[in-house]
């Protein structure tokens, strides 16, 4: 085979040519050339510079103005590679070699593309001033003038401070006390500068904050061209006939390429334009040779998967993942060629003993993040080599499991100290309960709490006098209101002997509820206990005497000196239950724990202790349910004993071990040489007497260990610490010496002698230099201290005065006065620790062993000398995942040094083919540019040479977030059928949303808020889209693009039922009423909502509030369909809503005779809801012309398949999963009723009539199947077997056309029982074969269907003629005995058809 067609001599290239025509020409039948499908994804925003995505890969903020301030001094090159080659130039300043290709990675993905976007959109709500192309916003006002940011700056104060966002850019050495100025510019343009040098010089005079935010004044008018999304061919089946006949109009679309096997068809098309039919005869001959897809027998498919993995074997290591991607991703055209290969039994024994251990292994999916995975990995990786760690003890390192876990931690409460209140179990009032723990599985009510007499619930208050009242209060409600919870105290007062009753309030209080419980009984005294508190009043504290006289009024003839006096024999557990506070570490009063877990201080609230403590019991039974179920907790056990054996249960709470919010420092820039287990900077202000015992707990700590104690840094308060100590201690003997000396030095009076001028001398610790000390306490030099002090405000973020130990880089605030030194000191591990804990928490690493690599994996080996990434992939040469994995690994490897193992993992005995279709991944290791060093038009999808006599579909496989739709092509993208094709098929996408995904429960219940809506938008515009939630995970999803979105409960019956509790995920605080969400990448953003019903708590707690609870749950039926709906919706006279999808040309022509159809009979105004997802560009193009020509109203609702339900591959099987899946949510709640009209179906009656059809109770409507036609009831599969049986007489019913009554749809949540039913059933890939109508009629007892008089749907193949005539509507049902294709069958059996196609034909000729 030549490697080109051009040659020098003409002659020579004539007398060869002829020669390769003459012998090739014969074995070629006529035909046309071979033909191309391109595929392109843009975003909807206009494209970002490069220089601000640079930014966030490159370097801290600081550098990258420092970057900027370069390039901008630098001409704009000519070209873009020019200027694109400077950004990484001055990158690379910056970066190491491995971060510079993930740089160039990154901008090949356009990665940052969209947090650049966000704040554009960010700042264009906030309305640039007229005429600004940078501007700067002082606390909400706005300007580009530097004179009048000098005036709005001296008036800031009076003005509220912005939000600020987590992304946002801080200027390092901000004043965060300071105003807050706001700059939007672009990076590098002379605005920029001028105003940055403008809030800096601020910076620097530490008056502002300077919060920095890109914003392009003029955005270009090109778009953004994305990768890291698959593209597939599926061949289509041709078994009925549906492509339509209307011809493409072509419109200037070249072929992209010329070069088949070496011949560069172009140029001889060029060069010989006199044989250029014979050239495309040849070409199409050459390409049709290799994509030979003629159909394969079963014993040829049978070993498939083995044979592909031994050709990808047999090729050389730097080949195969070419090798494998071109087999995987080409597969139809190359099964035949590959029957041929023979495997070797050496490949087939490994594989099998290889599949032995993967089978017993945690094997990961495939995952696509692979930019953030590597980044991440390359980032650890480099720090530790920068430590001097050779890279095979790297990859031993990474494996370390440093990262925290995220138990909420419980101490025990089995203590004698805890004075319980009442006992579930034992008391009385609680005898009527059962005792049984199975009572734990009996079906409840949403929300009920069951009262079962076990102590599954134990609330404890350690409680001081004057922290007690509001919470006592709490307490007294649930045990008057027989709530399931045992409630304990805890008395911690003063526990000197020398005090009594008669002297402090605290220790009357417990002597008189000790005597109570021991006269009467331990409620009595609880009930006491709130009298004397009662007695208080609003904002007094407990005295002597409030205790005196509720003992005297309820004991008249006792002595009170003797039960509160220095005598009294009432003084149990004052000292114990002061000794078990302390003991358990749970932090300063006040506080409440459920089953030993502390509540955060923020939920102490009276208010929201009450909602929080009902929610715990409800989340804490499903975990006891799941140990009954699994017989981990019977009835005779101990449920106390049970509680308290969890692993979750600790002596002692230590914040700062325990603390799961964690700060690290990046400490592997330098290593001192040493190897030490842990290092401590101790951070103070040493002039104070906290920061001095913090420094003397640590010396004190450094000589009883022999380890060193490394840095003690200081920190400004008021004034200037005159106190900076640094030791290296190895010597514990001279240590132990000086031990008092040290402590002299960090004492009150040691501070005061120095201040009155005692020699520093008298203070010297034994074995120092004492002249060099002396020399260094006497020098003015203090700039050391002034970094210190800056160090500990910008980096460590601590305040003024504020105390911490920095352990091994993790940052500890000490925030209590008495909180000391009690932890060790380090270096080279400090430093390793650091750097892995600073890491995000991911999925824990595993190291897989397989039996062995010899024959059966693809090895490609690191270079030597350099860190490399271990890389292990496990794939099934023949499924999708190779098609995505191969050019992934072959992207991966030219990117960073891998050490490259890819095992075989091979399926045998097929019986069917494992790919069906053609695939293309887009990814791009860098930026690519056109032979004019412009800006190639980004990366493209491009199947070359494509075999032309198959029908193909093309998908696009994006991620998950991702809602992309089809905007520009001439071609039906659901019928491609190339011999039809001039050269190639262009198809352009975009980006149209990304998406925000959620899940929302009750606490209340537990339960997801069925109905509830959300809405998101912006403070001016706060609706601009809306969503239902589902009962299926609470789950929702709302459609925005990147910038900054307000999420709120939709105005209405949503936001007067429920308010919200909390919400995990979002970009505010936990706390705040309005919940922000920024989208500033292009990952999947789930984010997690808590909503409490507002009569939630009047419905447990009080009975007086009954009526009104019955009122607020009245209303909650408005939510579900059972009452009034939030919206204001139009009368049922008014509108008829129709519901149709459609996909491919022939279907939308199909779909608008229809809705002509409609349109004709029926007199009632209609509005059409199309499903978007798959509707083509001319068809979008269309319908506002057709809606205004007919009157008709029209809404595109799309909806993206939820990740948690099972996904089909098949467009037709997804396009009816639509159809019935997702009723509930795709419309408003204003839509009562929704009729579903099959797009190839003709109506000839009013369909007001179908809507107003009377569905007796059930949610929706179906026809059944004709039985009339007897010659086809071989065909009629409803007849026997599963169906026959399943069915139990009744009918099965066809989905061509029904009625759904939504407001009963959603009430029964029959949505939800679909969803569930479906997500069971879809796993078996012989179940549901008729997706849309299989599922209705599988549910039928469950969702039942109201079946419709017969002559609603009439269709040839299952109605006899006799029928026709009655018809209401026709439906072009495909025929399993002729396989009629649809076009024909239409013009033969409807009459009015050919009218309806010629009438919109001609309106689309007037457009």
């Amino acid at each position: 085979m030549f490697s080109t067609a051009v040659f020098s001599d003409t002659g020579l290239r004539m007398r060869l040519l002829w020669f390769l025509l003459l012998s090739l020409l014969s074995a070629v039948s006529g035909g046309t050339d071979s033909k191309a499908v391109t595929t392109t994804l843009t975003t909807k925003w206009a494209d970002t510079p490069l220089l601000l995505e640079a930014r966030y890969n490159a370097a801290p903020l600081s550098k990258m103005l420092h970057m900027t301030c370069v390039c901008t001094c630098c001409p704009h090159k000519d070209t873009d590679q020019a200027y694109y080659d400077l950004i990484v130039k001055k990158a690379s300043a910056l970066l190491s070699s491995v971060q510079v290709n993930m740089l160039k990675f990154a901008l090949s993905l356009r990665a940052y593309s969209a947090t650049v976007n966000s704040f554009q959109q960010i700042a264009s709500n906030e309305s640039p001033p007229s005429g600004c192309s940078a501007f700067v916003s002082i606390q909400g006002v706005k300007t580009c003038d530097d004179v009048i940011f000098e005036a709005l700056l001296e008036t800031a104060p009076e003005r509220p401070k912005p939000y600020l966002f987590k992304g946002d850019h801080k200027y390092p050495g901000s004043n965060p006390d300071g105003p807050v100025v706001i700059l939007y510019a672009e990076f590098g343009k002379p605005d920029f500068q001028r105003l940055h040098q403008v809030v800096s010089s601020k910076v620097r005079e530490g008056l502002v904050t300077y919060v920095l935010r890109h914003y392009v004044a003029n955005p270009s008018g090109k778009k953004v061209y994305l990768s890291g999304y698959g593209v597939e061919l599926a061949i289509k089946n041709q078994e009925y006939k549906a492509k339509d006949d209307t011809q493409v109009q072509v419109i200037g679309e070249n072929d992209p390429v010329d070069e088949v096997q070496g011949f560069l068809f172009g140029k001889l098309k060029t060069l010989y334009p006199d044989i250029k039919e014979q050239l495309k005869e040849l070409r199409k001959h050459l390409v049709e040779s290799t994509n030979e897809m003629a159909p394969l027998k079963v014993w040829q498919m049978q070993d498939l998967s083995f044979q592909t993995a031994a050709r990808i074997l047999a090729a050389p290591a730097v080949e195969a993942l070419s090798v494998m991607r071109d087999l995987s991703q080409n597969f139809p055209t190359k099964a035949r060629s590959i029957t041929k290969t023979v495997v070797s039994s050496e490949i087939r024994k490994e594989i099998g003993e290889n599949q032995k251990k993967i089978n017993h292994s945690p094997l990961s999916p495939l995952t696509c993040s692979v930019f953030e995975m590597l980044r991440s990995e390359a980032r650890v990786m480099e720090g530790l080599r920068s430590l001097h760690i050779e890279t095979p003890y790297i990859h031993d390192i990474l494996k370390l499991n440093v990262q925290p876990s995220d138990s909420d931690y419980a101490v025990d409460i089995r203590n004698p100290a805890i004075s319980w209140i009442n006992n579930l179990e034992t008391d009385h009032r609680y005898s009527s309960w059962p005792y049984n723990v199975q009572e734990l599985l009996r079906p409840t009510f949403p929300g009920v709490i069951r009262q079962i007499r076990k102590n599954f619930h134990n609330l404890v208050r350690p409680r001081l006098i004057n922290h007690a009242a509001e919470l006592l209060g709490v307490a007294e409600m649930f045990y008057a209101n027989n709530i399931p919870l045992r409630i304990g105290l805890v008395f911690v007062v003063s526990d000197e002997d020398d005090i009594d009753g008669m002297q402090d309030a605290g220790v009357a209080l417990v002597r008189a509820y000790n005597y109570i419980s021991d006269e009467v009984d331990s409620q009595s005294a609880f009930e006491a206990v709130i009298s004397m508190f009662n007695q208080v009043p609003i904002g007094g504290q407990l005295s002597v005497g409030d205790v005196v006289k509720v003992l005297e009024k309820r004991f008249p003839y006792v002595e009170v000196s003797s039960v509160l006096g220095a005598d009294s024999t009432y003084d149990s557990n004052r000292k114990e239950s002061r000794a078990y506070y302390q003991q358990t570490g749970v932090g300063p009063l006040p506080v409440v724990m459920y089953n030993g877990i502390p509540y955060p201080r923020e939920q102490l609230d009276p208010d929201e202790l009450e909602t929080v403590t009902m929610q715990k019991i409800l989340e804490t039974t499903t975990l006891y349910q799941r140990a009954v179920y699994l017989g981990e907790l019977a009835t005779d056990q101990d449920v106390v004993d049970f509680i308290m054996n969890q692993p979750n249960v600790v002596p002692r709470i230590n914040p700062r071990v325990l603390s799961t919010s964690r700060t690290y420092l990046d400490l592997s820039d330098s290593n001192d040489g040493y190897v030490r287990p842990v290092t401590f900077w101790v951070v103070g202000d040493f002039d104070k007497p906290s920061g001095r015992q913090l420094l003397y707990d640590a010396i004190r700590h450094m000589v009883r260990e022999t380890l060193s104690l490394y840095h003690l840094f200081v920190q400004y308060n008021d004034t200037t610490s005159s106190l900076l100590a640094q030791h290296n201690g190895n010597r514990r003997k001279q240590q132990a010496r000086s031990v008092q000396r040290r402590r002299n030095l960090t004492t009150k009076e040691t501070a005061t002698a120095l201040q009155k001028g005692v020699d520093i001398g008298e203070f010297a610790v034994g074995g120092m230099d004492v002249s060099l000390f002396k020399s260094a306490y006497d020098s003015p030099k203090f700039d050391f201290l002034l970094s210190h002090a800056a160090y500990c405000r910008d980096v460590l973020k601590l305040k003024k005065g504020q105390r911490a130990v920095i352990s091994n880089g993790r940052v500890s605030h000490i925030l209590q006065v008495n909180a000391g030194f009690s932890l060790r000191a380090s270096d080279l591990v400090m430093k390793v620790d650091a750097l892995l804990s600073s890491q995000p928490k991911g999925d824990a690493r595993v190291e897989y062993d397989f039996a062995d690599d010899r024959y059966s994996a693809v090895k490609i080996r690191p270079k030597e000398g350099d860190v490399y990434f271990d890389v292990v992939a496990v794939v099934d040469p023949v499924t999708r995942d190779a098609q995505k994995l191969s050019p992934l690994l072959l992207v991966l490897k030219q990117l960073v040094n891998v050490n490259l193992r890819v095992f075989m993992n091979c399926q045998s005995k097929l019986s069917d083919m494992p790919l069906k279709s053609i695939y293309r991944y887009v990814l791009e290791p860098e930026v690519t540019f056109r032979s004019d060093s412009s800006f190639s038009p980004g990366p493209m999808a491009k199947f070359l040479d494509m075999p032309q006599s198959p029908l193909f579909t093309l998908n696009l496989n994006t991620p998950e977030s991702w809602m992309v739709e089809s905007v520009h092509t001439r071609y039906d993208l659901d019928n491609i059928y190339l011999e039809e094709v001039e050269n190639i098929v262009a198809a352009e996408y975009e980006l149209e949303h990304l998406l925000l995904e959620g899940h929302c429960f009750d606490v209340s219940s537990g339960q997801p808020p069925r109905g509830l809506q959300f809405t998101l938008g912006t403070a001016s515009e706060p609706v601009i889209v809306d969503t239902i939630v589902m009962a299926n995970l609470g789950y929702f999803q709302l459609k925005a693009n990147p910038g900054a979105w307000m999420l709120k409960l939709r105005k209405g019956r949503s936001d007067e039922i429920y308010k919200i509790y909390s919400h995990d995920g979002t970009d505010s605080p936990a706390d705040s009423d309005d919940i922000i969400v920024v989208l500033n990448n292009f990952k999947s953003r789930i984010i997690k909502v808590k909503v409490v019903s507002k009569c939630f708590l009047l419905f447990y707690l009080s009975n007086l509030f009954i009526s009104k609870c019955m009122t607020c749950l009245l209303s909650f039926r408005g939510l579900t369909g059972g009452g009034k709906m939030e919206e204001p919706k139009l009368e049922k006279d008014d509108v008829i809503n129709i519901f149709s999808v459609a996909s491919g040309h022939l279907y939308e022509r199909f779909l608008r005779i229809m809705m002509l159809s409609v349109l004709k009979n029926t007199k009632t105004p209609v509005k059409f809801w199309f499903l978007k997802n798959y509707l083509s560009p001319t068809f979008k193009e269309f319908i506002p012309h057709m809606a205004k020509q007919y009157g008709f109203q029209y809404e595109l609702v799309q909806y993206k398949w939820p990740r948690w339900l099972h996904q089909q591959t098949e467009k037709q099987r997804i396009i009816w999963g639509y159809k019935i899946l997702f009723l509930d949510v795709l419309f408003p709640l204003a839509v009562d009723k929704i009729l579903f009209v099959d797009a190839d179906q003709i109506v000839r009656t009013d369909l007001k009539e179908l809507r107003d059809f009377d569905l007796e109770g059930a949610p929706y409507g179906y026809t059944p199947f004709c039985e009339s036609r007897r010659e086809m009831d071989g065909y009629r599969f409803w007849k026997s077997g599963y169906w026959a049986s399943h069915l139990a007489g009744r009918r099965y019913h066809i989905s061509a056309l029904y009625v759904v009554d939504l407001k009963k749809f959603r009430k029964i949540a029959a949505g939800d029982r679909l969803r569930g039913q479906y997500q069971g059933l879809s796993q078996d890939p012989n179940s549901l074969s008729n997706l849309d109508q299989d599922l209705p009629n599988n549910m039928i007892h469950q969702v039942p269907i109201k079946s419709l008089p017969q002559e609603w749907l009439w269709c040839e193949t299952w109605c006899d003629d006799s029928t026709k005539r009655s018809a209401k509507t026709i439906d072009l049902c495909n025929n399993p005995m002729t396989k009629e294709p649809k076009l024909q069958a239409a013009v033969r059996i409807v009459a009015e058809w050919t009218d309806y196609d010629q009438e919109i034909k001609h309106v689309h000729t007037e457009l």
